[in-house]
């Protein structure tokens, strides 16, 4: 927030320095673009109407290791937060530490492993300790006296004073938990992430919808999730199978490039939501029914007069409506605003702003590739890289996310009088794998691959292999795509990552 500034709420909105806001947000995650970005994507912001900058603190960026801390480059948190300021714009700080994100770990550092953000759907699994922990972080925060209200999103029974939150595509049915607390909206997905197989956009006329839907309905605080999404840079991206890329169809894309007519309708609509916010601070909205899927929501000036927003919530069929002696024609799923009652100055549904395709084109100069073949990792009794055990590690646990790749050897020496050496027919190997990917090599050559999926991260590798008498040389390559985001993945079984039983050789 803005320094020295006072901030407080009540039923209707967050407050500052005594006056209530209407507040329009956008999450800018600092370590997925670059520094040189940032004055950038922040004027982007500011110019499309938004008050306020949501980001996370990355706790696993900021201490890789414990005791050993970083605050340079794209994590520069402090940087980033004086840039808003001078922009003029407002923060609101998702400190976590557990942030999820799609990020590596949900932001957890790896070596931690065995105030809370999105803790609700765990609370509820683990039951009464669960319940302590959320009271005991609400308690911690309140406890440290920063002056400004606290928030926990998707978390029902957030104890006062912190304020609960809503997230999804659909706020408007949100009710805080207590009537004195403001209806806020933490995460409005103007897309969805990438994962390995496709992306899931939405289009710029269901975001305005939304938005306008959940301001109709008496809320205040609204946050696009994400307003530029940017790039899972090195190995940040979690998972598993979560791309680079973390474009999230935003109005600002990867690149910080304007996103039309996404960016450019939001804007629209951010100019028409600020026309009303007099009426929106003032007073409760007056409902009325308007046809079977129609309605108008009314909001009094303190002056005199008042503002409007006229809904067609039929998602197929337009609709002509009258409201107070005039007629209004109203898209399928789409709101009007009205911010004297009578003209309207923005639908969700008409689009007004430029439209933007990307095209590739072609490089007139080829590229150039070279390739080499990497040698099978070998290992010696007397050498310090290798560890000799009888069963299988897990992975994890040997590399400590310093990398995504890890070694599994074994010997295994064939008789002479193995009956698949006379019969012809080759031994089977199967591994069966908690993830995310296996390349199987036998006496330095690729045998096979197996890999997963985002839905399932588990695998099984079964398939003929070549052995010859005498000592034969098995190699695992365990692939790592991201440790999962999930809190519940401090449960060992969930965030394992190699093959979690022997490995089998069948033959007849």
């Amino acid at each position: 927030m803005y320094y020295g500034s006072s901030v407080s709420y009540d039923s209707k909105a967050i407050i500052i320095n005594g006056q209530r806001r209407i507040l329009l947000s956008g999450s800018i995650h600092y370590p997925r673009s670059t520094p040189e970005m940032w004055p950038d994507l922040i004027q982007k912001a500011k110019e499309a109407g938004l008050d306020v900058i949501q980001t996370y603190v990355f706790w696993n960026g900021h201490e890789p290791s414990a005791n050993r801390y970083y605050f340079e480059g794209r994590y520069d948190l402090v940087k980033f937060l004086k840039l808003v300021h001078q922009a003029g714009l407002y923060v609101h700080l998702r400190i976590g530490p557990y942030v999820c994100a799609e990020w590596n770990f949900g932001g957890f550092p790896v070596w931690l492993k065995y105030i809370e953000n999105e803790y609700g759907p765990e609370e509820w699994e683990i039951g009464a300790p669960g319940k302590a922990y959320t009271k005991w972080a609400a308690a911690m925060a309140v406890g440290l006296g920063t002056g400004v209200p606290w928030v926990m999103c998707k978390q029902d029974d957030a104890p006062d004073p912190t304020i609960n939150a809503c997230n999804g595509f659909y706020c408007d049915w949100f009710t805080p938990n207590k009537k004195y607390k403001p209806k806020m909206w933490t995460e409005n997905w103007t897309g969805w992430f990438t994962g390995f197989g496709g992306t899931v956009p939405r289009t710029a006329e269901d975001v305005a919808y939304s938005v306008a839907k959940f301001i109709q309905t008496s809320g205040s605080f609204m946050n696009y999730y994400m307003f530029h999404g940017g790039t899972n840079f090195g190995r940040t991206a979690g998972g598993p199978f979560i791309a680079t890329s973390y474009d999230y169809d935003a109005p600002v894309d990867e690149y910080g490039l304007l996103r039309e007519p996404k960016y450019g309708h939001l804007r629209d609509l951010h100019k028409a939501i600020k026309l009303c916010e007099p009426a929106l601070l003032y007073s409760e909205p007056i409902k009325a029914v308007l046809g079977r899927h129609q309605e108008a929501h009314v909001f009094n000036y303190k002056a005199g007069g008042c503002a409007a927003f006229l809904a067609n919530n039929d998602a197929n069929s337009h609709a002509t409506v009258t409201f107070r002696g005039l007629k209004y024609y109203l898209p399928p799923w789409s709101i009007s605003i009205l911010p004297d009652c009578k003209n309207t100055v923005f639908n969700t549904a008409r689009v007004g702003a430029q439209s933007s395709v990307a095209k590739m084109t072609r490089e007139s100069s080829g590229f150039a590739w070279q390739s080499y073949n990497e040698e099978i990792a070998s290992y010696e009794y007397n050498d310090n890289s290798a560890t000799i055990t009888r069963e299988l590690m897990e992975q994890i646990n040997v590399t400590r996310d310093d990398s995504d790749y890890l070694w599994y050897s074994k010997d295994v020496k064939i008789e002479p009088n193995e009956a698949f050496l006379k019969n012809g027919h080759d031994p089977v190997l199967t591994v069966m794998s908690a993830g995310h990917a296996l390349h199987v090599f036998i006496n330095g050559q690729l045998s096979g691959t197996a890999y997963a999926n985002l839905n399932n991260p588990k695998l099984t590798f079964s398939n003929n292999v070549k052995l010859r008498v005498g000592i034969n040389k098995i190699a695992l390559l365990s692939v790592a795509v991201g440790l999962p985001v999930s809190f519940s993945c401090v449960s060992p079984l969930s965030w394992r990552t190699f093959p979690y039983t022997p490995c089998l050789v069948a033959g007849k």
